[in-house]
């Protein structure tokens, strides 16, 4: 199994920083990350967050590409439905050029209503806004479509779909999953018989909501206040523009001691070896091929993200490569 890294750039109001630093240490650390073994590099998208969440992936992604040479470059997600089409094809083919071909192009359909507000985009549209996307960047990727091409020959797209109906389209459609737990397998694998494709060609990979340390009860109460901030806010904007209420604020302690049950329903907080064996249950026997854990936790400090990208690469990494092989 391989193991990337994944960065939002997220940078709250309590802890805030210069945005230009947090900008080019993201770059540091992105180097850094190939230069410890990662296999992979993950970018995501939001926009109106308070804390300057990352809004251009596949932007951060090509300056990514310039300062790397070997580690894949992948958005984890891009809210594909936010975007024409077209516009999104060269985007994506230049990263591809830009890194020689290291890209993987995860794409999602969003869920936050003033996001679709702010680019006039019909948020009820857009699971059916997303499936067209696919077979429309296809072609466009192909001959007589956007110039120039991709360096992939088939670019890979991987699709953040959530829940069984999800697993199931994306398998139907013949493309990757962006997902790590292997309750999203059984659709999957139904999605591409019905779809025709060949089971062999399955792929799988996705976040672990968690965060791996040598020493968990020494470093648990400084990145304990990030994880409730990173919690709350995602839980306050999935419901903005709503009418939903805002739900209560989440007790940390809870949140690591509590089994998943899906997204923002726990965070692993443990050693590298207590780690992989999370990381074993999680995908059990599905076609996972790479996780990757965000490197940082809403606004921690430069020295505990270096830190965890190098416990991520050189402790976890390898116990996760021993299991492959």
């Amino acid at each position: 199994m391989k193991v990337g890294v994944w960065f939002d750039l997220r940078n709250p109001p309590r802890w805030r920083r210069d945005p230009a630093r947090l900008y080019a240490f993201v770059l540091e650390m992105c180097e850094e990350a190939e230069h410890l073994g990662a296999d992979s590099i993950w970018f995501t998208e939001h926009h109106r967050f308070e804390d300057d969440y990352l809004p251009q992936p596949l932007t951060f992604a090509a300056a990514a590409a310039a300062r790397t040479r070997r580690v894949r470059l992948g958005t984890g997600i891009l809210i594909a439905p936010l975007r024409k089409t077209a516009q999104l094809a060269e985007e994506a083919a230049v990263v591809d050029l830009v890194s020689g071909g290291r890209l993987d192009l995860g794409l999602g359909a969003g869920y936050r209503v003033p996001e679709f507000d702010l680019f006039g985009a019909d948020i009820a549209a857009r699971y059916r806004t997303l499936d067209a996307q696919v077979g429309e960047l296809r072609r466009l990727w192909g001959e007589g479509g956007v110039t120039p091409a991709p360096v992939q020959e088939h670019l890979p797209i991987w699709l953040g779909y959530l829940g069984p109906k999800g697993a199931r389209r994306a398998g139907r459609m013949g493309e990757c999953l962006l997902s790590a737990g292997a309750e999203s397998w059984p659709e999957y694998r139904a999605g591409l018989a019905e779809g025709g494709h060949d089971l062999r060609g399955a792929r799988m990979a996705g976040g672990i909501d968690g965060f791996v340390s040598d020493d968990p009860e020494r470093d648990w109460p400084l990145v304990a206040p990030h994880v409730a901030y990173q919690f709350d806010s995602y839980r306050r904007y999935m419901v903005e523009g709503t009418g939903r209420p805002v739900p209560r604020p989440v007790d940390p302690d809870l949140l690591r001691s509590r089994p998943s049950r899906g997204p923002l329903s726990s965070f692993a907080f443990d050693t590298p070896e207590n780690m992989a064996a999370h990381v074993r249950k999680q995908t059990g026997a599905a076609p996972v091929e790479t996780v990757w854990f965000g490197a940082s936790v809403a606004g921690l400090p430069e020295a505990a993200v270096a830190g965890h990208v190098e416990v991520i690469c050189r402790r976890l990494r390898p116990l996760l490569q021993e299991d492959a092989s």
